[in-house]
């Protein structure tokens, strides 16, 4: 006999939804999946945010879900918020951090990458970078052409200047700087 809702136990044991209470199971509710985008600064210092209703409709303080969004998070990165017993929100929910595009940087690993266009005569001579970081610091990094060429598919790596790692936000990925160089158009 089925009641809405209820499912009684077979002599085969336990099914999927959970496990045996007086010989009755009540089905749990699926797993919510909500996006959670993060700019890429978001991910390097680590913030909170605050999730509401997209409804429209006003909202009281304790309708709004604060999510902690810790330094060096992944793209794809799953935050669970389980349902308290005296929430009003409706199920376990899962929040899946998807990273936003960044203008300058891209994000590879716990690694950060930049493309620099200089002239042909700076990569003859050597490059200062001056790049403003994403908590806001100013790098000022010489690429110097003295002990290596610089040349089309050059990268500069600076170590320590990269993405937070999560399990340890202490330590850094790398920066690294890529190169593409103008070449001038000849006539």
């Amino acid at each position: 006999m089925k009641k809405a809702g209820f499912f009684h136990s077979s002599l085969l044991g336990d099914d999927v939804y959970g496990c045996v209470a007086n010989g009755v199971r009540e089905k749990k509710a699926p797993l919510i999946k909500r996006k959670l985008l993060c700019s890429l600064e978001e991910l390097y210092t680590g913030t909170t945010k605050e999730i509401g209703d997209n409804s429209g409709t006003m909202m009281t303080m304790k309708d709004i879900l604060k999510i902690n969004i810790n330094a060096g998070l992944k793209n794809g990165t799953k935050i669970p918020y389980p349902k308290e017993e005296d929430e009003d929100i409706p199920d376990d929910i899962v929040f899946v951090v998807e990273e936003m595009p960044h203008e300058m940087f891209t994000r590879k690993g716990n690694d950060l990458i930049i493309t620099q266009k200089i002239s042909l005569a700076q990569a003859r001579k050597g490059y200062t970078a001056h790049l403003k970081t994403l908590d806001g610091r100013t790098l000022t990094i010489p690429i110097s052409s003295i002990g290596s060429i610089i040349h089309p598919r050059y990268e500069k790596v600076v170590p320590g200047e990269g993405m937070p790692i999560a399990d340890d936000p202490s330590k850094r990925g790398n920066l690294k700087i890529r190169i593409k160089i103008k070449f001038p158009l000849w006539s």
